[in-house]
């Protein structure tokens, strides 16, 4: 029990990171690019979609890979 609803607050969380980057794009006021790569990250430990364009990503853009990695230990550490 405790497990799925783990899993359901890191879908929720991690799709509401995405759709505040998405406004932050926009606006001036958030740091849509910020939110983007933590919503990803997140979402990342519980979505094989996200794995899969990830993975895709990383091999065009090697170097933003290897951030993103470091934050994805990051917040798989601290959830």
């Amino acid at each position: 029990m405790k497990a799925a609803l783990n899993h359901i607050l890191k879908l929720i969380l991690g799709w509401t990171l995405v759709f505040l980057g998405i406004l932050g794009l926009f606006l001036p006021i958030l740091q849509g690019v910020l939110f983007l790569v933590l919503g990803f990250a997140l979402l990342s430990t519980e979505s094989e979609w996200v794995r899969k364009k990830i993975d895709a990503l990383a091999v065009r853009y090697p170097k933003l890979a290897e951030k993103l990695k470091n934050v994805k230990q990051t917040v798989a550490t601290k959830w």
